[in-house]
């Protein structure tokens, strides 16, 4: 054998193919006493926030303490199977380019995650829950209305974790969505027959699906083209787009960059993903603790007091025929347009009525607390049937003719409006928190390697794992400050893909089919899972 040849192990080649063994790397001994840490403190804090928030309501029995805990368990189920089922994709880039060790990525992702949450707006939780027949939302606090949440919660985690048992990343968002649309058609095929039921708003399920079915693609595109970018502007860096040498991490700047990215990605997933559980969680607090819940009882008397001005002078914009309706009759023509969608001459009488004597009703309380039980459930009810009104019309543009100071004023009370109704607590948030950035920190490393190893047909290089993340970044900081619901996973896996395609790699088809057969069966599925379920728990509560 000719001595000069060199050994293999030092040759370039072999090195820049052997596989990463940074996804392999052990969790520190400390790990697991700073979880259970976490845990207690977290629980010993919502414990207190519970308890003070119930301190002015009458004690719950011993049923519906039952009841409030195993649904708050469920929903925080939930996002702890959405942390490290959805989550995981963040941190692929950077364990797979070795910019991070793999447990310092993932719970630098975790606690991420945490932030991302805690300064969430709420707006996309309750875009969510506009995907809900409005009826349902109204009597969420009946047996149907904890049939339904169990039924979706319990339709999407199951969902969740047999596609992160087989690795696929599929999308926690198509999950809960498809479950929520599943719940809403059992609905409708129920009570079709009674007219009771508004069904499904297809406006909303258009405007979500535009989101989920564009993002993946605008992520596949845009992550290509800043790939060819970023292969342009370093054609001299060589090594940017070459698969890792071993463990060797990739260049201080292109690290900096990958752990930015990954960052991001983490944060905003955390604020977009993790309202999707606070809504519903929102829900479960309405339906169980309505006196403490149903609405925003942080609000001060200034601000009660200038919601009734503003629900005069709007009442005033909007009844130019001076028509005064009853609240009873109000409420039945609101309902009536809402589930029917035919506009009448009585609709925006009826919400100029409505509106007027919302003002009138919240003034005669120098605070919210200290509105009856009776009382808060249908102010909230008025308030919802309002503010849906409100929206149907709008979109239809069948509001009256108005200046742009009129305009302004609507908006304003709009607003108004919609702050005694989406509020989040922030033991809710924490909760949220906590369970997606300890979902990330254990379940992470199945998806990892699937997005990692499995998409191309060769390991990612620096370049591509840079592009994908900030890519991926990008889209979801977007769609969140839209108030748009997208999936974490669809996004950087179409990024993923697209920086291999645009670097020649290859994309591995098996892997490509499986993740695409998930994507597709994903809504169809969970709608099926759900609506079932709906259906047998209704059978125990009717």
């Amino acid at each position: 054998m000719n001595s000069n040849i060199p050994p293999v192990s030092d040759s370039p080649l072999a090195n820049s193919s052997a596989k990463s063994t940074n996804v392999h790397v052990p969790t520190p001994k400390f790990f697991m006493p700073v979880f259970l840490t976490i845990i207690v403190s977290t629980l010993i804090y919502i414990g207190f926030q519970v308890s003070a928030d119930l301190a002015h309501v009458p004690p719950l029995s011993l049923y519906s303490v039952i009841l409030l805990s195993t649904a708050l368990f469920i929903a925080l189920g939930f996002e702890f199977v959405n942390g490290f089922h959805d989550t995981a994709n963040a941190v692929a880039t950077v364990i797979y380019t070795n910019a991070l060790p793999a447990p310092v990525a993932v719970m630098w992702a975790g606690f991420c995650n945490f932030l991302g949450v805690m300064v969430a707006s709420g707006a996309v939780a309750y875009g969510i829950i506009a995907l809900l027949p409005v009826e349902m939302i109204m009597n969420v606090g009946s047996g149907a209305g904890f049939a339904m949440v169990f039924a979706l919660l319990i339709a999407a985690i199951l969902w969740n974790l047999g596609t992160w048992f087989l690795g696929i990343p599929a999308s926690s968002s198509h999950t809960l969505i498809g479950s929520i649309l599943g719940v809403g058609i059992m609905n409708h095929l129920l009570n079709a027959s009674t007219g009771a039921t508004s069904g499904i708003d297809m406006d909303q399920v258009i405007k979500v699906g535009k989101a989920l079915l564009f993002s993946p693609l605008i992520g596949f595109a845009f992550a290509a083209i800043v790939f060819l970018l970023v292969k342009t502007i370093f054609k001299r860096q060589l090594e940017l787009f070459q698969p890792p040498v071993g463990n060797k991490p990739p260049p201080p700047l292109i690290r900096a960059i990958l752990i930015f990215t990954c960052t991001g990605v983490s944060f905003a997933h955390g604020s977009n993903d993790g309202q999707k559980g606070m809504g519903l969680i929102m829900l479960i607090l309405i339906g169980l603790v309505p006196l403490a819940y149903s609405l925003n009882k942080n609000l001060d008397a200034q601000h009660l007091q200038s919601f009734e001005q503003l629900s005069a002078q709007t009442a005033t914009v909007l009844n130019v025929n001076q028509n005064e309706l009853s609240d009873e009759k109000a409420r039945e023509v609101l309902t009536k347009f809402i589930q029917t969608k035919e506009q009448t001459p009585e609709v925006v009488p009826a919400l100029a009525s409505m509106t007027s004597h919302l003002g009138d009703r919240v003034a005669t309380y120098g605070n919210l607390k200290d509105i009856p039980e009776a009382a808060v459930s249908e102010i909230r009810n008025d308030m919802y049937l309002s503010t849906t009104t409100f929206k149907r019309l709008d979109k239809a543009d069948a509001l009256p003719e108005m200046n742009k100071d009129q305009e302004k004023l609507v908006k304003e009370y709009r607003s108004n409006l919609d702050s005694f109704l989406q509020y989040i607590p922030n033991w809710v948030k924490v909760a949220v928190a906590l369970a997606l950035g300890l979902g990330t920190m254990v379940g992470w490393k199945r998806i990892v390697i699937t997005v990692g190893e499995r998409i191309g047909k060769n390991h990612m290089t620096y370049g591509q794992g840079m592009s994908a993340e900030l890519v991926a970044m990008s889209t979801i900081a977007a769609a969140d400050g839209l108030g748009m619901p997208v999936s974490t996973t669809h996004v950087l896996n179409s990024a993923v893909a697209g920086t291999m395609v645009a670097n020649k790699s290859g994309l591995n088809f098996a892997t490509v089919r499986t993740i695409l057969s998930a994507w597709v069966f994903t809504l169809p599925a969970t709608i099926c899972l759900s609506g079932g379920l709906y259906w047998v728990f209704l059978q125990f509560v009717s």
